[in-house]
C-alpha cells in the first residue's frame, strides 16, 4: 500500500482548482475614533504612489495596478502564493462622511484612511408609503 503524504493545504488547493484563482481581496478594518471613520488595510510590498483611494456615495474603494513582468524566471515551485498585479477592494462606509476631507497615509505597509463623519441632518423625515392592494 502506498504512503500518502499529508497536505495541510489540501482545501486551499481544492478551492484554487474550483475557482481557478486565489482570493484577491485583502482585509480592511473600519472603525470610528474621535468623530472620524478610520479604515486600515495592510498592503505590504506595494508602492504607495501606485495606490488609488476614492470615496463616492459612501463607498470606499482602494485599488492599485502593478505591471507584471512578461518574462518569468522559471522556478521549481512547490507552492506559489505571492501575488503580483492589480487589486481592488470596495467597502460601504457605515455612516455618512465628509468625502472631500478624507486623508490617507501609508506607513510600514499599512494604509490608513481617515474620514470625518458628516453631521447628521436635523430634519430627517420619515415617509410612510401606503401599500395598495390590486
Amino acid at each position: 500500500m502506498p504512503i500518502i503524504k499529508w497536505n495541510p493545504f489540501w482545501m486551499d488547493d481544492e478551492f484554487e482548482n474550483i475557482f481557478n484563482t486565489k482570493l484577491a481581496a485583502f482585509p480592511i478594518d473600519v472603525y470610528e475614533k474621535d468623530g472620524k471613520v478610520i479604515a486600515e488595510a495592510p498592503i505590504p510590498c506595494v508602492d504607495p504612489k501606485k495606490i488609488e483611494v476614492a470615496i463616492e456615495n459612501e463607498v470606499l474603494t482602494i485599488k492599485s495596478t502593478e505591471e507584471q513582468k512578461s518574462e518569468v524566471e522559471e522556478k521549481n515551485y512547490f507552492r506559489k502564493e505571492i501575488r503580483h498585479g492589480s487589486f481592488c477592494r470596495s467597502v460601504r462606509l457605515p455612516v455618512p462622511v465628509q468625502e472631500e476631507k478624507a486623508e490617507a497615509n501609508f506607513k510600514d505597509g499599512v494604509l490608513t484612511i481617515s474620514i470625518p463623519k458628516a453631521k447628521e441632518e436635523k430634519n430627517k423625515k420619515s415617509i410612510k408609503i401606503k401599500v395598495e392592494e390590486r
